[in-house]
């Protein structure tokens, strides 16, 4: 080896250990110019600031500015082979567009008018660099984020932190002046948000009479983030954006939305969001095909609700903009099929996104069926049987039975009740509207309150079952409740094995129903318990509904939510967070887990009579 060789690499050994300081630094610093810079956005846009204020929020985003150019060219300059292979196509793109913002400060603003001086104009504009900033610092975030499972954290515990900052953040946001009409206490504000991410719909306040249009916006942003899950989103971000990150991370993504494989991780991911943002924009269509120019509103108005409302709908959170919720008399008469639809959101929404998939699968095989029977004249005659997985033929069989189940008994029991003086299709389509909503969306028609004593049993059985895994929707899933009752029969039965659909259940899945099943009337039971104490003058059955309600994320309620006290409202919010975030992902996150043993001990029997 020649010498130069040599002191080149004896260089790079005592040198790299500091570039790498230097720049995991810099990369600590980043992060937090990407919170000051959300921060300032929201202070900016939430309050009603003075001029001095302003000009001092303009240094905080030059600031964030700076560090990230610095953050930027420091990883090109010192780790370009690194930063050339862990950066994609549109992350490029991005730092392409963060060094034009250099152009107006290197060139004086052209004299003459034209496509140049405009363009001078538009890089110089705080649009373009707020946008920009704000976007960088998000996928900043969601890369750090993502990169918290690169250390062997325990994944359930990131996503229950990750939820509850996001209402963390949400508290803080509906706190806002700008957010309220008359200001809201923080209980409140926390019960609401806890609510929205937790894609419940349970409110504390009046929403019509509370918040502004800013706050409407923040809550349909918190009800989003919630139902596509902070994982989720943030997962998508950091790899599609960020480009690649380690084996491990993507590992545990890959369980969190249950995808097939690594290869198929970032296509399940396009296809989560890609689903939500298609059946959400047509679900808004349709909304506003029925609503137009019936509501008393401008085609603004009745754009942004019928888009509040879809998303509000697929998400199965139950949030409404009207007085009355979806009672409202401007909807209560000659508007079925603006209930169809949002009924159709939520089954859309509460069945799940591996369900989704395969129904993409299912299109994409016929259609290619289609196009060799065009090609050729040739129809292709062979069937397939496992077109549909298990999975998905059980989630539909139990869901369709579910709402059969349901449209039938409400409107036994409400026929000349509730839907007294209503005409026969009003009837039926209110039967299967309140049907729908127990599968966690909490929209209501009409008055809970009022509700026979049968049609809320029947309630409180569809909001404890919820939807389908993987889902908007809550509940202890129709997954696991398929299974319990699969393994109910196997046991009457006397089998060894539970088997369906020619098919044998896992030993594992087994147990975790069983689990799910036993932890979901525990936490009830002392939930129930402990409200029932705090609040004597409120009925039994109001309590349990509305702790079924919020553990189920549901939303509906026999309307006792505003007579709840602080603390009441704090175990019902905390009960919407466990409800969402999972039982058995909870507990996973707080007990430690105990390692695999190589030896088993002698079965023992214990008498089960």
């Amino acid at each position: 080896m020649k010498i130069y060789h040599k002191f080149l690499l004896y260089q790079n050994k005592w040198i790299y250990p500091y570039i790498h300081r230097a720049l995991s630094v810099m990369t600590d610093i980043t992060y937090l110019a990407s919170i000051l810079m959300i921060v300032g956005l929201v202070y900016e846009h939430g309050f009603t600031i003075s001029a001095a204020e302003y000009h001092q929020l303009q240094h905080l985003y030059h600031g964030v500015w700076i560090v990230f150019l610095l953050d930027m060219s420091l990883r090109i300059l010192l780790e370009y082979k690194d930063t050339r292979r862990k950066f994609s196509k549109l992350t490029w793109t991005l730092t392409g567009l963060l060094f034009l913002t250099l152009v107006p400060v290197i060139f004086h603003r052209p004299e003459v008018d034209g496509a140049i001086q405009a363009a001078w104009d538009f890089l110089n504009g705080k649009l373009y660099h707020v946008v920009l900033l704000l976007v960088l610092s998000l996928l900043n975030l969601s890369y750090g984020l993502v990169r918290l499972l690169g250390r062997r954290t325990n994944p359930s515990l990131i996503l229950a932190v990750s939820f509850l900052f996001i209402i963390l953040i949400g508290t803080g946001l509906l706190i806002l002046p700008r957010s309220t009409v008359e200001g809201i206490s923080w209980v409140d504000s926390l019960f609401i948000s806890t609510s929205a991410v937790c894609v419940t719909g349970l409110t504390s306040v009046d929403m019509a009479s509370t918040f502004t249009p800013t706050g409407f916006v923040i809550i349909i942003l918190l009800i989003q983030i919630g139902g596509l899950g902070v994982m989720t989103l943030t997962s998508f971000f950091a790899m599609f954006f960020m480009g690649n990150t380690s084996l491990y991370n993507q590992l545990v993504v890959r369980d969190m939305v249950s995808s097939n494989s690594l290869n198929s991780l970032l296509s399940t991911l396009v296809y989560i969001l890609a689903f939500t943002l298609v059946i959400e924009g047509i679900g808004m269509v349709a909304i506003w095909s029925d609503i137009h120019g019936t509501l008393n509103m401008d085609m603004h108005e009745e754009l942004a609700f019928a888009a509040f409302h879809s998303i509000s709908a697929f998400c199965n959170a139950g949030f409404s903009t009207l007085p009355g919720n979806l009672g409202n008399s401007l909807l209560m008469t000659g508007h079925n099929p603006f209930y169809v639809y949002i009924s159709l959101l939520i089954i859309l929404g509460g069945i799940g996104f591996p369900i989704l998939v395969n129904f993409k699968d299912i299109i994409l095989h016929h259609l290619r069926r289609v196009w060799h029977f065009l090609r050729t004249r040739h129809w292709d005659g062979r069937h397939f049987y496992h077109l549909y997985n298990l999975n998905t033929r059980i989630v539909l069989i139990v869901t369709f039975l579910l709402l059969l189940v349901g449209t039938v008994g409400i409107a036994v029991f409400e026929w000349n009740a509730s839907f007294a003086g209503m005409s026969m299709a009003d009837k039926w389509t209110q039967a299967f509207f309140n049907a729908s909503c127990p599968r966690t969306a909490g929209f209501s028609s009409v008055d809970l309150a009022g509700l026979s004593v049968q049609t809320l049993l029947l309630y409180l059985i569809l909001m404890w079952i919820g939807g389908g895994s993987q889902s908007t929707a809550g509940g202890i899933k129709v997954n696991t409740f398929a299974v319990v009752v699969l393994n109910l029969v196997a046991v009457l039965r006397g089998t060894e094995r539970v088997e369906v659909f020619g098919r044998e259940l896992s030993y594992d899945s087994i147990r975790r129903s069983n689990a799910t099943v036993v932890m979901s009337f525990g936490t009830l039971f002392l939930f129930i318990f402990v409200i029932s104490t705090l609040e004597p003058n409120l009925s039994l059955l109001a309590i349990t509904f509305e702790c079924v309600s919020a553990i189920s994320t549901v939303g509906s309620s026999l309307n006792v939510t505003p007579l709840l006290g602080a603390d009441s409202k704090l175990l019902v919010a905390l009960l919407m967070f466990v409800g969402r975030v999972g039982l058995i992902t909870l507990m996973l996150g707080i007990v430690k887990q105990k390692k695999h043993t190589k030896y088993q001990y002698p079965s023992g029997q214990i008498i089960i009579n």
